[in-house]
């Protein structure tokens, strides 16, 4: 089995690149969503964490809006969240693999992998990169940020340069679906050799 991570700073189209696979037939967890489901399990844990903060949205569910802003904005709460969060997001990859043992390539969307430090976890690991003005207006776009938070959450995270450096392959996304989906397509085949 060939354990792929498809990694990417915030908006570099990961998603996309998760879709594509997965209509491919291939399997793919996807870590942003496992994080998401975590947040829910683990809401009390979560919120005593943070009890000095106001994270719930009206129904006293964690407002994953209120978190978000939280900790993009100051590092040590941020490190917290990762802090508890990242050993049971490594828990559910390796389960993942141990599901799917008979899978010749197995994908795991996790966009930090190396912030994490994860990158053990896997055979191969694909970066996914975005100029920053490009990422920068589809958050603007997409999630209805302020020009001003999109940088903030751009700029919390480590340089896609740096990456890139560390990655095993490089897919350029600043183009169509269509050619996104024509590489994807070219490094399954490199990766199937």
């Amino acid at each position: 089995m060939i354990k792929v991570a498809i990694a990417g700073n915030i908006a570099s189209g990961k998603s996309e690149v998760q879709n594509i696979l997965e209509t491919l037939n291939y399997k793919v967890l996807d870590t942003d969503k496992t994080a998401h489901d975590l947040l829910k399990l683990y809401s009390d844990k979560i919120k005593y964490l943070f009890k000095d903060y106001n994270i719930s949205d009206e129904s006293g569910s964690i407002s994953r809006e209120k978190l978000g802003k939280l900790i993009f904005s100051n590092e040590s709460l941020k490190q917290r969240l990762e802090e508890f969060l990242h050993p049971l997001i490594k828990e559910e990859i390796c389960k993942f693999f141990t599901d799917n043992i008979n899978e010749k390539m197995m994908f795991v969307g996790i966009p930090l992998v190396y912030e994490a430090n994860m990158q053990d976890l896997f055979d191969k690991i694909l970066f996914i990169y975005t100029d920053d003005d490009i990422r920068k207006e589809r958050l603007i776009q997409r999630n209805n940020y302020t020009e001003e938070y999109a940088k903030i959450r751009i700029s919390s995270q480590q340089p896609q340069e740096e990456k890139v450096k560390l990655a095993d392959y490089v897919i350029y996304n600043n183009k169509t679906v269509r050619d996104l989906k024509e590489s994807v397509i070219n490094l399954l085949s490199k990766l199937g050799k």
